[in-house]
C-alpha cells in the first residue's frame, strides 16, 4: 500500500507493477460480529475478559482443570545486563539436563533463539530449535521434547497448542522445566509458555529470567532498580529474586496490554463508521446479485435522481439547467414549461417527472426485448443444441455491456431476460466502481483527519462528519451513473446490415466443415479463387525523424540544414 510495493520493486531493479486498489475492507472484530453465534475456547482468555466484553459482549468463564495443577511457578530472576542473563540461562539448562529433566526454553524472537543455540553448541549441549525457520520439523521436535535430558529452544509463537508427552524417567526427575528468557508484552503469551508444562497433573516448573536491558523492563523504570542494585553492591552475575519485582513486571505488562487494547478499540471505532456504510452497499449489491427487488431498486434510483435534480435547480429557479440535467442523466425531456416549473411545488415536479420517466423506461425495456427477440428466436430454433448461453451487447453510448443470458430462458420469456440481465450487470458494475473509489477516499480521509488533534478537536468526530458527507455524495453519484446507463441503454450493433445475430459465448467448431470443403474441392477438381492467391505480407510503415531548419545537416557538412541540403526545399 501507499507505493511501498513499487518502492521495493524499484530498489530490486525489477518491473514496477501498477498500484493496486482496495476492493473490500473489514476489521477482524467486525468480521466476527457478523456471526449470529460467537464463542471460543482458549487457555488464556481470563486476562482479556474486559476486551471480550467491550467488543463482543462476551463473558469469559473459567473452567477448572481436569486434574489439579502441581507445577511450581517461581518468581522471576532479575539480572543487570542481557549478557549476564543469557549466561545464567545456559548454566540453568546444564543443571536441569544433568538432573535428567527435559527443558523447554522460551524466547520472544527468532534471533534470541538462534543466539542461545550458538551458545549451547559452544558448550556441546545437544538441542533442538523450534522457530519459524524449522516449522516443517515441528511434529518431530515436539515428539521428543518430553524425553529425559532433551533441550528444546522455541519462540513463544512456535509449537503452541501441542501436548508435550513426558517419558516415565523425566516424570520421576521432576517433569518439564520451562525456562523463560524474557517477559513478553502480553501476559497471555507468558501464560501460554508456562502452560506447556504441568498438563493433566504432570509435575513441572517454570521460571523466567529478565534483565534491566529488556524492552519491557525499561517501560516501568529499570533505572531505579539498577541504582538499587548498585547501592546493594551486587557483583556481575548476581541476581535479584522477589515477588515485588514479579508483580511490578505484571503491572508493566498490564499497562502495555491496556495501551494495545486502546489502539485496537480506536481502530474499531473508525471501522464502525465504515461498517454502517458497508452494510448499506453490500445490501444493495446482494439484491442486485440475487435478482431480488431489482425493479423496486431501479424505481427508487430513478426517483432519487429526479428528486436530486429538482432540489438542485428549483430553489435557484434555474429551468434551463433542470432541462439539461434531465437530458444529461436521464435522456428525457421535461413536459413542463418554464412558468409551470416556477409555479408548481417541488414535490409535485418530482412526482410528475418520475411518473413520466417510469413510462419512458418501461417503453425502452420493451423496445430492447422486441429488438433482441427475433435474433434469439433464430439462434434458438436453429442452434439450440450447440449453445446454452448467448451474449447480447448493450451500450449506453460510453461503454458496452456484454450481457450474458441463458438462451432457452430468453426464448421462453420473449427476451425479457435480456433486460433483467442488463439491469443486474449495470447495478453490479456501477456499485463496485463507486465503492472502490469511495474506499480510497476514506483511506485518505482517515489519514488527513489526524491533523485535527492540533486544533484540540477529536479526529474521530471530524471523521464521522466528513465520512457521512462523502457517503452521501457517493450515493448520489452512483444513482446518477446507474440511471444514465439504464436510460441510455440500447442494443449495440456495429453494422445492422451485416450483423445478423448476437455473438454466442461458445465458439462453433468449424473443423468438420473445412474438411468437407477440402473433400469437395478434391472431387470436383475446383479450387476457390482465394486458395490460389498467396497471402501478402504486410510491410511496416517506416518513418524518419524530421530534420529541423536550424538543426545540423544530416550529410555531415557542419552547416545548418536550411543552408545545405534543405536549401532546395525552402
Amino acid at each position: 500500500s501507499d507505493g511501498l510495493h513499487q518502492a521495493i520493486e524499484a530498489k530490486e531493479n525489477v518491473k514496477i507493477e501498477a498500484a493496486t486498489q482496495t476492493f473490500a475492507t473489514i476489521t477482524l472484530q467486525n468480521y466476527f460480529r457478523m456471526y449470529h453465534k460467537l464463542s471460543g475456547m482458549t487457555g488464556t482468555a481470563e486476562t482479556e475478559a474486559g476486551e471480550f466484553w467491550d467488543i463482543y459482549k462476551l463473558d469469559v468463564v473459567v473452567i477448572p482443570t481436569n486434574k489439579p495443577i502441581i507445577r511450581q511457578d517461581f518468581d522471576d530472576l532479575v539480572y543487570k545486563t542481557k549478557r549476564e542473563k543469557y549466561n545464567a540461562v545456559i548454566e540453568e539448562i546444564i543443571r536441569l539436563t544433568e538432573a535428567g529433566r527435559p527443558v523447554l526454553v522460551g524466547t520472544t524472537t527468532v534471533e534470541v533463539s538462534e543466539l542461545l543455540s550458538r551458545m549451547l553448541k559452544l558448550r556441546k549441549i545437544p538441542h533442538n530449535v523450534l522457530n519459524a525457520k524449522h516449522h516443517q520439523r515441528e511434529a518431530e521436535i515436539v515428539a521428543v521434547a518430553g524425553q529425559s535430558g532433551k533441550v528444546t529452544i522455541a519462540t513463544n509463537m512456535a509449537g503452541r497448542g501441542t501436548d508435550i508427552k513426558l517419558s516415565e524417567s523425566s516424570r520421576k526427575a521432576g517433569g518439564l522445566a520451562i525456562v523463560g528468557t524474557e517477559r513478553h508484552e502480553s501476559r497471555r503469551v507468558d501464560r501460554q509458555l508456562r502452560g506447556r508444562s504441568g498438563r493433566q497433573g504432570d509435575p513441572g516448573t517454570s521460571q523466567s529470567s529478565v534483565s534491566l536491558e529488556d524492552d519491557l523492563m525499561r517501560l516501568f523504570g529499570s533505572d531505579r532498580i539498577a541504582k538499587m542494585m548498585d547501592r546493594l553492591g551486587l557483583k556481575e552475575g548476581e541476581v535479584i529474586q522477589h515477588s515485588m519485582i514479579s508483580k511490578s513486571i505484571e503491572r508493566a505488562q498490564r499497562k502495555v496490554e491496556e495501551n494495545n487494547f486502546g489502539i485496537r478499540k480506536r481502530l474499531l471505532e473508525y471501522d464502525d463508521v465504515m461498517n454502517s456504510q458497508r452494510e448499506v452497499i453490500y445490501t444493495k449489491r446482494k439484491h442486485a446479485l440475487l435478482g431480488e427487488r431489482i425493479q423496486i431498486e431501479i424505481n427508487n434510483i430513478l426517483y432519487d435522481v429526479v428528486e436530486e435534480i429538482t432540489q438542485t435547480n428549483h430553489p435557484q429557479s434555474d429551468f434551463e439547467n433542470f432541462k439539461l440535467d434531465l437530458l444529461r442523466f436521464l435522456s428525457s425531456e421535461t413536459h413542463l414549461t418554464e412558468e409551470e416549473f416556477l409555479k408548481i411545488e417541488e414535490k409535485n415536479i418530482v412526482s410528475q417527472t418520475f411518473e413520466r420517466l417510469e413510462t419512458v423506461y418501461k417503453r425502452k425495456t420493451e423496445s430492447i426485448a422486441q429488438q433482441a427477440f427475433p435474433v434469439i428466436r433464430q439462434v434458438y430454433e436453429t442452434q439450440k443444441h450447440i449453445y446454452e448461453n448467448i451474449v447480447v451487447p448493450i451500450s449506453d453510448g460510453k461503454k458496452v455491456f456484454q450481457v450474458v443470458i441463458p438462451l432457452e430462458k430468453a426464448y421462453e420469456n420473449e427476451a425479457k431476460e435480456v433486460v433483467k440481465s442488463f439491469e443486474k450487470i449495470v447495478l453490479l458494475t456501477t456499485i463496485d466502481e463507486v465503492w472502490k473509489e469511495h474506499l480510497r477516499q476514506m483511506d485518505e480521509l482517515k489519514q488527513s483527519v489526524q491533523n485535527a488533534s492540533y486544533e484540540q478537536k477529536d479526529p474521530l468526530l471530524i471523521y464521522k462528519f466528513e465520512a457521512f458527507e462523502l457517503f452521501n455524495t457517493m450515493l448520489i453519484d452512483m444513482n446518477k451513473k446507474i440511471a444514465s446507463s439504464l436510460m441510455k441503454g440500447h442494443i449495440f450493433l456495429e453494422d445492422e446490415h451485416k450483423v445478423k445475430q448476437a455473438a454466442p459465448i461458445q465458439k462453433l467448431d468449424l473443423s468438420k466443415y473445412e474438411t468437407s470443403r477440402q473433400e469437395e474441392e478434391i472431387i470436383t477438381g475446383r479450387r476457390s479463387e482465394s486458395s490460389h492467391k498467396t497471402p501478402q505480407k504486410l510491410q511496416p510503415v517506416r518513418t524518419e525523424k524530421k530534420v529541423g531548419r536550424n538543426d545540423p545537416c544530416p550529410c555531415g557538412s557542419g552547416k545548418k540544414y536550411k543552408n545545405c541540403c534543405g536549401r532546395s526545399l525552402s
